[in-house]
């Protein structure tokens, strides 16, 4: 793994916090949360292990900073949007930002000392569906319902043996060669039928779920306010 690039002969760029996390950040993509230490962190930014200390006291406020840093790049829910369009665009910005952290994912709603960056997600998620009419108890349902849904779809979705369509290709014809059609008919047609359709594509499916919980939800708030 590279170093930080150096900024010019004879300059060294300060170190801090900043710059710190987002070193952290860019190891875990790289080789995922297990392989995090502070001698690959500082191997990152050019430093001695101890200088790290400086910032931060220990990993675990390092994997605060971590996950605070990926709910920053969510979006936010803008103000004078409608709840459901509000909830439809987090949850694509979150999926889009877990695929990009994929260590990220068991770790969102892990850590015990949150950071403002997600301090203000969660507030202004809730801001949102109280303002749209959700009880408080509805805008609970509704906030765990689609953190399950995001955080379980960016998960299956990071873990599939495929990234392409020609890599689906791949793997569902050597699935295909070791499984008797007449002995799994169903999965046989869902594998010739749809998944192997052209133009298909995984990612595509959330948007359809996604629907699916964001119309029981509108119909749960209704009966609510009836």
């Amino acid at each position: 793994m590279d170093k930080e690039p150096a900024a010019g002969p004879g300059f060294r760029t300060p170190l801090s916090r900043e710059r710190l996390l987002a070193a952290a950040v860019t190891v875990a993509d790289n080789e995922g949360i297990a392989a995090l230490t502070m001698r690959k962190i500082a191997d990152r930014l050019g430093v001695e292990s101890m200088s790290l200390y400086h910032h931060v006291a220990d990993k675990s406020e390092i994997l605060d900073g971590m996950v605070d840093a990926v709910f920053a790049e969510i979006e936010l829910p803008a103000r004078g949007t409608d709840w459901r369009t509000a909830m439809r665009q987090r949850a694509v910005s979150a999926r889009a930002a877990l695929v990009r952290h994929p260590w990220a994912v068991g770790l969102m709603d892990s850590r015990a000392d949150p950071g403002p960056a997600t301090l203000r997600h969660h507030d202004a998620v809730i801001g949102c569906l109280r303002q749209a009419g959700f009880s408080v108890a509805m805008a609970a349902h509704a906030f765990s319902v689609l953190d399950s849904y995001i955080y379980g779809f960016a998960l299956q979705e990071v873990s599939l043996p495929f990234a392409t369509s020609e890599e689906l290709e791949a793997v569902a014809e050597n699935i295909q060669q070791q499984m008797p059609a007449d002995e799994y008919p169903h999965l046989t047609e869902l594998m010739t039928e749809h998944a192997l359709k052209p133009g298909y594509a995984y990612a595509d499916e959330f948007s359809y779920g996604l629907d699916l919980i964001l119309d029981g939800l509108a119909t749960r708030a209704g009966e609510a306010e009836a």
